[in-house]
């Protein structure tokens, strides 16, 4: 997965309209069965652009053989993934695919609006889902009914550069563990000079309110909370002011997060490749972009779970059925979903055959479909196994991340996360380019906001 395509999709969260007037019923009357001569004909996103020729080449293979093994359904492939401005009237128009990707902010939503199947009477016949992460599962279910499959999830961590750790005389094979080991870190780091920059954090383009919400999970605290049968904004409080502080600190008494500010995530992998940042916290499927596009190296990176060790933030995607659909659609969707995305028995051949085109593979992530991260138990341990077998990157500089990240407290975004990020932007700006800020005041002020687009959710 790369990271252009995943934070694209983990930053443009699915915006369903409120108003949109249109009746959807799963496995209504006027559904199209879809089969011609005996075959079901199925159509399905996630069809990669042909800019990204390896990763067509896969999903176009994985076409041909699923046809192959299944002759009674017709996979009729469509490019792209989720467009949040087409979507409502791709549903109203009848032109949504059968099978649908979206981000997991999106099914709480979809599934208010009766805009995706309900396919709890399915789900029994679906391989390992009770080996599926109980607490990815739950963000398809309400009341008891399904209405999608997880395929694939992150969490964020601390990424950061070994070889600046080793100059700082660091331990790159033990990363800081709490936040102010955290800062510490950093200040070895900026003391070597040559503009080095011990931590950096975003804070345009909804991303600073994304990563204050990964630092609230991290101390235990939260962005938001339901109260009754609404939800509120929950951070105006002891623990976020323990991290707006924390961040004030390193940036103005610290010096520590560099003087140039209003930074987002391309800044500051540019920083990080050019070895020249010793720590931002990421998802692992940033390590490849590092490596290709800024021009850094595999064996100088390192990651380790969240400071604080609380929790972490955790996003990804996963796969609805249209509401129309029949039940021989719904059928032939989870099959293709299943051996596509959730399929055990293809883990090896899916990181084999990435291996052998020198693909990334060791990273405590998920680019091969077949070795999803979503799992528990032995295919969890089988899916460790396997990814060490096949290694093309040093496995052991991410070793800390993938022992930990199991026993932490994981969380999804918000309710209607781009607004609240975009409200929680002003305060990290805030922060981060005033050394007299007022950060009660910041606190108040993004409160207000964040309850605003809180209010929108239903």
């Amino acid at each position: 997965m790369s990271t252009t395509r995943s934070l694209t999709r983990r930053s443009l969260g699915l915006v369903v309209a409120a108003g949109l007037s249109v009746s959807l019923v799963a496995c209504g009357d006027d559904s199209d069965s879809g089969s011609a001569n005996g075959k079901v004909t199925l159509t399905v996103n996630g069809q990669p652009p042909k800019t990204q020729p390896f990763e067509r080449k896969i999903f176009d293979q994985d076409v041909a053989e699923f046809e192959r093994t299944h002759e009674n359904i017709d996979i009729q492939p469509r490019e792209g993934f989720m467009d949040p401005k087409t979507f409502n009237s791709k549903l109203a128009g009848g032109q949504l695919e059968d099978v649908f990707y979206v981000y997991l902010t999106d099914p709480a939503n979809l599934i208010a609006r009766r805009q995706a199947a309900d396919i709890t009477n399915y789900v029994k016949d679906v391989p390992h889902y009770d080996e599926i992460q109980p607490q990815l599962k739950e963000i398809f279910t309400r009341d008891g009914k399904v209405y999608g499959l997880p395929t694939a999830n992150y969490s964020m961590g601390l990424l950061y550069n070994r070889k600046l750790f080793t100059d700082a005389g660091l331990d790159p094979n033990s990363p800081p563990k709490t936040w102010p080991e955290v800062r510490e870190a950093a200040k070895k780091i900026t003391a070597l000079g040559n503009n080095n920059v011990g931590f950096a954090e975003y804070s345009k383009n909804n991303q600073g309110g994304w990563h204050f919400t990964s630092w609230m999970y991290s101390v235990g605290g939260d962005v938001a909370k339901k109260d009754g049968d609404k939800w509120v904004a929950d951070f105006n409080n002891s623990k976020g002011k323990e991290v707006a502080q924390t961040l004030h600190d390193m940036r103005w008494t610290d010096n520590t997060m560099g003087d140039k500010q209003l930074l987002v995530i391309e800044d500051v992998q540019r920083m990080m490749g050019a070895g020249q940042l010793g720590m931002y916290l990421a998802a692992p499927d940033n390590v490849p972009v590092l490596v290709n596009q800024f021009k850094g190296d595999y064996a100088n990176y390192g990651l380790a779970p969240m400071p604080g060790g609380e929790g972490t933030l955790i996003g990804g995607e996963g796969y609805m059925i249209n509401p129309k659909a029949s039940p021989e659609k719904i059928k032939a969707g989870l099959q293709w979903i299943s051996w596509k995305y959730l399929n055990p028995d293809r883990m090896e051949s899916d990181l084999k055959r990435y291996s052998e085109q020198d693909q990334p593979i060791g990273l405590p992530t998920s680019p091969p479909a077949g070795s999803a991260d979503i799992w528990t138990g032995s295919l969890r341990e089988q899916q460790v196994t396997l990814r060490t077998k096949y290694a093309t990157v040093p496995v052991e500089n991410y070793k800390s991340y993938a022992d930990e990240i199991g026993d932490m407290d994981k969380k999804i975004e918000p309710p209607n996360a781009q607004q609240v990020y975009a409200a929680l932007d002003t305060l990290m700006q805030g922060i981060l380019t005033n050394k007299d800020a007022d950060i009660d005041q910041l606190l108040s002020d993004a409160e207000g906001k964040v309850n605003s687009a809180l209010a929108q959710v239903k």
